[in-house]
């Protein structure tokens, strides 16, 4: 019995596509392929007369674009205290919005879309705040448009809420690559960003969704799970905010149990709204 040895044929675009995405490829940097074997010192020369061609002006990949940008980042230490500087500037949501766009200390400007600053109503009475904007995030340039981006806005509309009446934000204003979790340091250097614009906006609730963003801006080291559903002060150095850590939307789409958890933290908010609403004239 002889077997076929016909090979198996060419993956078609589609399929490749599909593969990419399966391993975790859903964005590409450069809009030409690059050539990672090739020694960019080498240049060959042409052989004689005949061969020789034009001199060609020689163009950057975008790719290598970003890499020297990264490279030519400050150092953590420098990026932070610049960071803090022009955060501590800032005399309005716009501002600040504006000094985030020409920012260069934070590496993952270089490889993002584009900014991920907020979406929702500045004068918002409870803000929320997440870690970090993911794929869909960074195509359109807001905070939770994706699948947690819906359910979140479920879970709000639940306690009688709307985009139209809460503020949304990450820590984070760019999207790491690949949707990783961010280093300390890029977390560090983009802090100041989130602090002064939780100072700007001024809720009366500030609620953290997850873990990175509760550790971050509550300052605890305690789990989710330990932290979620507690209140906490946050001071902005102006005044005390109430501040009160549920799971992130992404998480309760893994773990669908924990709703009932998020639930009784929802209603936790709503309460605390009632509370501190100030009677109509």
């Amino acid at each position: 019995m002889t077997r076929s040895t016909t090979p198996d044929p060419a993956p078609t675009v589609q399929q490749l596509l599909a593969f990419y995405l399966e391993a975790g490829v859903d964005c590409a940097l450069t809009e030409e392929p690059v050539n990672r074997l090739s020694d960019p010192d080498i240049v060959p020369g042409p052989k004689g007369p005949s061969e020789a061609t034009p001199a060609r002006s020689v163009k950057t990949a975008p790719a290598a674009t970003a890499a020297m940008r990264a490279e030519a980042a400050p150092a953590p230490e420098a990026a932070i205290a610049s960071a803090r500087e022009a955060a501590r500037t800032a005399p309005s949501l716009e501002v600040l919005r504006g000094l985030l766009e020409n920012f260069d200390g934070c590496a993952l400007k270089s490889t993002a879309t584009r900014l991920v600053f907020a979406d929702g109503n500045p004068h918002a009475r409870v803000m929320f705040v997440g870690e970090a904007p993911g794929r869909e995030e960074d195509i359109e340039g807001l905070p939770f448009v994706g699948r947690s981006g819906k359910l979140l806005d479920r879970m709000i509309a639940a306690i009688g809420l709307d985009r139209s009446k809460v503020y949304i934000a990450n820590v984070i204003p760019w999207r790491p690559p690949g949707n990783r979790t961010p280093t300390p340091q890029e977390t560090q250097i983009c802090l100041p960003f989130i602090q002064r614009q939780i100072e700007l906006v001024n809720p009366d609730v500030l609620v953290t969704l997850g873990n990175p963003s509760t550790q971050t801006l509550l300052q605890t080291r305690e789990g989710i799970m330990k932290t979620r559903g507690r209140w906490f002060d946050y001071d902005t150095g102006t005044r005390v905010i109430r501040a009160i850590a549920t799971f992130h939307p992404a998480y309760l789409l893994r773990s669908p149990s924990y709703k009932r958890m998020a639930w009784q933290d929802l209603r936790a908010i709503a309460k605390a709204l009632e509370q501190t609403e100030t009677p109509s004239s």
